[in-house]
């Protein structure tokens, strides 16, 4: 590969003749790592950006590890959207919140619920959240959904808990993964 294909223009250089066989590793060595790693099985690199620059794109594009409700953040999609949870055990109120790809700014759906799909002790319950517009939501659709639901608060808290919701936005569904692990529990039970 590339490195192999060094070692070939290497061979044609006066260098590599017996009496400088010192020199010849030097500037071989040297070429080497001035050449930096290749990786073969690494994707190309996106067009216009050094790593310098992609690094700090990905640096800006970087998650909060909270929502802006203080919520813990559920992926949706390869990052494309955040969902962020929230609940409070002292109201057995759960509200979801439909985030962008930075989990800051919020995002719709005409969806009117959500329906919640867990596996607790072996068995599937299903739970559902009403659409709550928020005050700046466009008519008919939302960016927020809620239930007051003890039990839903509990399958949230449940140890190992294994949740899921989809969701459509833009035209597109897009599943959401609620883990006990994922969850914070710095509320007070």
């Amino acid at each position: 590969m590339m490195v192999s294909a060094m070692l070939k223009s290497f061979a044609s250089l006066s260098c590599f003749s017996a009496a400088k066989p010192l020199g010849c590793v030097a500037s071989a060595c040297l070429l080497i790592a001035a050449s930096g790693c290749y990786k073969p099985n690494e994707p190309a690199a996106k067009s216009g950006g050094s790593a310098a620059k992609q690094a700090h794109a990905h640096a800006e594009h970087a998650h909060p590890s909270a929502g802006p409700h203080k919520g813990a953040l559920i992926e949706l999609g390869k990052e494309e959207f955040h969902a962020e949870l929230v609940h409070d055990d002292a109201a057995h109120k759960v509200t979801i919140y439909l985030l962008d790809d930075h989990a800051v700014g919020k995002v719709t759906t005409t969806e009117t619920k959500l329906a919640l799909n867990f596996v607790l002790d072996g068995k599937p319950q299903q739970f559902f959240l009403a659409a709550l517009p928020q005050t700046d939501d466009a008519a008919g659709t939302t960016s927020r959904f809620e239930a007051v639901d003890p039990a839903l608060c509990e399958a949230i808290d449940a140890p190992k808990n294994q949740g899921r919701f989809n969701v459509t936005i833009a035209g597109k569904s897009y599943s959401g993964t609620l883990a006990a692990e994922a969850h914070d529990h710095g509320h007070k039970h």
